[in-house]
């Protein structure tokens, strides 16, 4: 007999495991338990706090949704205006010394003419080769060569995605792309090299809110807060150690046995198969594929330079850096950095060289947070990636070398990005079903392994919808069918609705005349 018996257990106080949580408690129906091996809800969305005061997020995070139930829930968490900040995204590709405005493709208007001939030539015959074309794309880089053109795909496309999948394109398939990637319009991008224009914003964020205070990693907290206390248990005594799905029941590291009817799992599918000691489905998770990322933070003292203005997150797609993305974390809100009165002292200088004086000054301070994907097809120096990013940054001329370095930060994150593979599909068909006939829904970023659903709202409402799924047998559109619910405004589940599952219905439904 285990020692805690619950309906529905939940692994993982990330956004998934949050959003299946709040769901349990919102339908008041199945008794339920969310662990987390972490003393604080937020997994991949967490932000981190370094000793001078600088918070970093555990990757480049931003709040832009899809869902009404979503919006409800933090805003049920974070419910003044003042908890929040809105921006216009202000983004850019650095590319040979200037800034081009993203996306790229639809701003060739700004690069050197031999470029900008190069990327024409190359937009004109992918147009002219789609209207005759037949078949689909096989991979991510016959997808960039068909949309594209050979020239965006040299200067830009295949470079910048190395750099952040550590995967050469051809490995990749093209489903995952949706809404992310922007597809050029051949006669606008024409015109506006024409006209010497730039293309405006592109895409779901181009409008995005960022917590005033605490990073992403604050919303999270907020909405744990919102679920009673008796549901959790996090640090070690919610660290789960073993599964074993045949007896229904997970044993934690305190030993702790919790017994259950239905699992939802959020941890990485591949460590949730080994803690289950199931070789048949170890060896299929094998065909599974991730990339490390690296989450670099940089403090500087001095106001924040005309030359960053306000740019919110920016791309490198050539090899003067180590990074793919940066972010100045420091204009997402005035608390994400130590107050101008505070008195620090300066670590060294961005060349290397030391401080001029080893006293404590104050500010006004502002950062930078970078990001460097890793694999075992794209190596990197771990014990010198701190260094190599300042002056990546130098390079780049985000900083200067004279520039006071107050605080630095850096994570390494096992487990960063879900590689959308070639093999991608054919296992998680296979993978997730088989989990499912053993009574375990394993979703969210790593649980169901779908990039193209694997932001904080999308992350969340798979945990709502495995709950759905599970009290009422309602279909997980996150889950299987991302273009839908990316291409919509998911209106229809909100927090205030009273939620009826098979069998609890009100004993007289309303009528369509009455309704």
């Amino acid at each position: 007999m285990a020692d805690i018996k619950v309906d529905v257990l939940v692994i993982g106080a990330g956004p998934t495991g949050l959003g299946a949580a709040k769901r349990l408690n919102h339908i008041n129906g199945p008794s339920w338990l969310i662990l987390d091996a972490n003393n604080k809800a937020g997994g991949l969305a967490s932000t981190d706090v370094t000793p001078e005061g600088f918070l970093y997020d555990v990757g480049g995070h931003v709040i832009f949704s899809h869902y009404k139930y979503f919006d409800d829930c933090i805003d049920e968490a974070l419910p003044k205006p003042d908890d929040w900040y809105t921006h216009q995204r202000i983004s850019y590709v650095r590319y040979k010394g200037q800034w081009v405005p993203y996306p790229f493709q639809n701003n060739i208007s700004m690069l050197p003419k031999e470029d900008q001939v190069k990327c024409i030539d190359g937009l004109i015959d992918a147009a002219m080769a789609a209207r005759v074309a037949t078949d689909k794309p096989k991979n991510f880089d016959e997808w960039i060569l068909r949309t594209c053109g050979e020239g965006v795909a040299d200067v830009f496309m295949r470079p910048y995605n190395y750099k952040v999948w550590a995967v050469p394109t051809t490995k990749m398939q093209c489903q995952w792309l949706g809404e992310r990637v922007a597809a050029p319009d051949v006669k606008l991008v024409t015109r506006n090299v024409i006209l010497n224009k730039t293309a405006g914003n592109w895409g779901p964020n181009a409008t995005f809110r960022f917590p005033a205070r605490d990073g992403t990693g604050g919303i999270w907290i907020a909405v744990s807060d919102t679920l009673p206390e008796k549901n959790k248990r996090y640090g070690e005594q919610g660290e789960v150690t073993k599964v074993d799905a045949e007896k229904k029941i997970v044993t934690l590291k305190d030993g702790t046995t919790v017994g259950y009817d239905k699992l939802i799992n959020t941890m990485a599918v591949d460590h949730l198969v080994e803690k289950m000691g199931n070789q048949e489905l170890i060896t299929l998770s094998k065909g599974l594929y991730y990339s490390s990322t690296h989450v670099i933070g940089v403090g500087i003292r001095g106001e924040r330079p005309e030359r960053i203005g306000d740019k919110c997150w920016l791309y490198f797609p050539e090899d003067n850096c180590p990074f793919y993305r940066a972010t100045i974390f420091s204009n997402y809100s005035p608390y994400n950095q130590p107050q101008a009165d505070v008195k620090l002292p300066t670590l060294y200088k961005a060349d290397g060289s030391k401080a001029d004086s080893s006293a404590a000054r104050p500010g006004p301070y502002w950062s930078i947070m970078l990001e460097v994907s890793q694999s075992s097809m794209k190596p990197v120096d771990e014990d010198n990636i701190l260094k190599d990013c300042i002056q990546g940054l130098i390079n780049t001329e985000m900083i200067k070398p004279e520039d006071e370095i107050i605080s630095t930060y850096h994570r390494k994150f096992d487990h960063g990005y879900p590689t959308p593979s070639l093999e991608r599909e054919g296992v998680l068909k296979e993978l997730l079903p088989k989990l499912q006939t053993q009574g375990i829904w394993s979703r969210g970023r790593f649980g169901s392994w779908r990039y193209e659903v694997g932001n904080q709202d999308h992350s969340f409402m798979l945990g709502v919808e495995a709950v759905d799924n599970i009290v009422s047998g309602a279909v997980e559109l996150t889950l299987n069918y991302p273009d839908f619910v990316n291409s919509r405004a998911n209106t229809e589940r909100r927090l205030d609705q009273p939620f009826y599952s098979a069998g609890t219905h009100p004993k007289e439904l309303p009528s369509r005349e009455r309704a």
